[in-house]
């Protein structure tokens, strides 16, 4: 009589050794400084076409315009955001439709002008300081009135 043998040891077995990394950010936080405030225009007489008004994201005011009078405050929109040191931030500023405060009816769209990304210099307080202009283009039709909006800013890594 013969036995076999059969040995369970695998034949061809071969392993690896791999990596594992994960990276930890701080939650961001994004605190409002000042709003955009584009000051007050005055239109010119006659019929015209797209006047443009607009403030840089350096709150320098851009009014070139023969058919307008821009005067008073005006400041680009500020925020603060906190996160991990060396992380790159993505800044998200749509559009927004700013509505005449005498006739809801009328409206002025308002062009963002906001950074695409940041690089956060510091962990937690202080961060970084950004700011968001914006334009507005006007005819010699735009309705007198006080034109309001709001838009959300929102920041990502």
């Amino acid at each position: 009589m013969f036995l076999w043998l059969i040995s369970a040891a695998p034949a061809l077995a071969a392993t690896q050794s791999t990596q594992v990394n994960a990276n930890i950010v701080k939650p961001l936080v994004l605190t409002r400084l000042q709003d955009l405030n584009l000051g007050t225009v005055t239109l010119g007489p006659g019929v015209w076409n797209n006047a443009t008004v607009s403030i840089s994201q350096a709150g320098v005011l851009s009014c070139a315009n023969a058919n307008l009078i821009c005067s008073g405050a005006v400041q680009a929109a500020q925020y603060n955001v906190q996160g991990t040191n060396k992380q790159t931030v993505t800044i998200s500023a749509p559009n927004v439709t700013m509505v005449n405060q005498n006739d809801p009816t009328q409206t002025l769209t308002l062009t963002t002008d906001a950074p695409a990304n940041i690089v956060l210099t510091s962990s937690g307080v202080p961060g970084v300081n950004f700011s968001v202009g914006g334009k507005v283009t006007l005819t010699s039709a735009t309705a007198a009135g006080t034109y309001v909006g709001t838009f959300n800013v929102t920041v990502d890594y």
